[in-house]
């Protein structure tokens, strides 16, 4: 999905929205792909509870979100595959590198961008984190190292 598409899903049908931010020159963001996004226990958890948005921070789309809509002005058409300009959006959100997993709730205001490959338990952490709300109760860093420590990893490697 688009981040348009999943936007207007949300009226329909409210759920969170998990969007993979990447570029094309991107290693781990490949992995990311290979590794864990085709993964048979996430690809289940994400389209159960999620809908799911492939963004590409150096792309030439266009997204309106909360009434504004971001371009990339100086994206070239010569540079496929190349770093390329940062699309606006991907500035907007403050992702700092790629690959990014961006978190969003059902009315489409951000949770958190997490910066970085995150193999299949550690995405699933985060996963029913967002899901179950579970972040609005962590209040400092040890109430996340409490629940990390407790959560029991159900997702296959």
């Amino acid at each position: 999905m688009t981040v348009d598409e999943a936007i207007a899903a949300q009226q329909k049908e409210p759920r969170k929205i998990m969007m993979d931010v990447y570029t094309d020159w991107c290693g781990p963001c490949k992995l990311l792909d290979k590794r864990t996004f085709q993964n048979k226990d996430v690809v289940q958890y994400i389209n159960k509870n999620y809908y799911a948005v492939k963004f590409n921070a150096e792309g030439d789309s266009e997204v309106n979100y909360k009434g504004k809509k971001f371009i990339n002005p100086n994206y070239d058409p010569k540079r496929k595959g190349k770093r390329n300009s940062n699309h606006q959006f991907a500035n907007y959100l403050r992702v700092q590198g790629y690959p990014s997993i961006v978190f969003f709730d059902e009315k489409s205001d951000l949770i958190v961008p997490l910066t970085g490959f995150l193999n299949p338990q550690q995405l699933e952490l985060y996963l029913k984190l967002f899901i179950e709300d579970g972040h609005k109760k962590i209040a400092t860093k040890e109430d996340f190292e409490n629940y990390q420590k407790d959560f029991k990893p159900a997702f296959k490697g």
